[in-house]
């Protein structure tokens, strides 16, 4: 009968995640041969190979892509299970993975750690940036508690919070924006040359969605994978492009730049934190969220930071 250990399956997560025998073996605190001994044993339990070796590269074979998101899940159910058991501990205290968009982490997180840290002082946060269908996937597996991203965030096991809306803004090169007069109306031709993240940023969908009858066609030739390098094309005069508001003072900071407010009603961003609905870290993620709400929040209305 074959019957897995969950220290076995740690070690097979924690591998097919690096891919490295030496820096699995690190992260698990055991030694090499000791972590290859328990894979070869997993193999041999199960009767096919999980990983190829050779020419110091280390790739999962399908099998073990089949069998990851399932392991995945007993690990993530066995860590709601413990952490269930420890229900009477402080929130946010002890270990916190925490995933953040990369259009979002720039601008909060030099707020949101100190207040963290002031707060929380037992807390051990793990930071991962990732688009938001990396982090919805990696959540729902268990290999993050939570995440924030732009809402709408789509999974049948995730269970969301608002946090705050984030209003958009359009940067101009600062020799065009006598000729852009705001407030810029969404149908505004400026938008024509509207400069886009690249696929896999909810920001580029939210962008053209804003976009509306106004086609874009400047960023064909670009593949952006930052705002503020974004504002680097745009003080340079490549095109315009969108600010969240979270990020309009590190963008007015650029020479070359100016910010420009949408006409009423403003097109808005909404961010949101989400966790696995089975996660019993209620207190965790209703402390995390308050902490945003209080540096980012709105008090339940649509507006400007605080």
């Amino acid at each position: 009968m074959t019957r897995l250990t969950l220290r076995q399956m740690q070690y097979f997560q924690k591998l097919a995640d690096v891919l490295h025998f030496g820096r699995a073996a690190a992260a698990c605190g055991v030694t090499q041969p000791a972590l290859s001994a328990q894979i070869a044993e997993m193999e041999a339990q199960l009767g096919f190979q999980l990983f190829e070796r050779g020419g110091g590269v280390v790739r999962l074979t399908q099998e073990a892509r089949e069998l990851r998101p399932r392991i995945e899940r007993i690990l993530a159910e066995v860590e709601d299970l413990e952490q269930m058991a420890r229900r009477d501990r402080n929130a946010l205290e002890d270990r916190f993975r925490l995933g953040i968009i990369p259009t979002v982490a720039p601008f909060l997180l030099p707020r949101l750690l100190p207040r963290l840290r002031q707060d929380f002082p037992a807390l051990r946060l793990e930071l991962r940036e990732a688009v938001t269908d990396t982090l919805i996937e990696e959540t729902s597996g268990g290999r993050l508690d939570g995440m924030i991203a732009g809402a709408p965030i789509e999974s049948a096991q995730l269970k969301c919070e608002l946090l705050f809306e984030d209003r958009f803004y359009l940067a101009v090169p600062e020799a065009e924006a006598e000729r852009i007069a705001p407030p810029v109306a969404q149908e505004s031709m400026a938008l024509e040359r509207l400069m886009l993240l690249e696929d896999g940023h909810c920001m580029r969908n939210q962008a053209l969605a804003i976009c509306g009858m106004v086609k874009p066609v400047t960023m064909a030739s670009f593949g952006a994978t930052s705002l503020m390098t974004l504002v680097q094309l745009v003080a340079h005069g490549f095109g315009v492009t969108l600010i969240p508001e979270m990020a309009r003072a590190s963008a007015e900071a650029q020479q070359g730049v100016r910010i420009l407010p949408f006409a009423e009603p403003a097109p808005s961003r909404t961010i949101c934190l989400a966790w696995r609905r089975t996660n019993p870290r209620e207190a965790d993620f209703s402390a995390l969220s308050k902490t945003v709400k209080d540096l980012f929040g709105y008090g339940g209305r649509t507006g400007r930071p605080s």
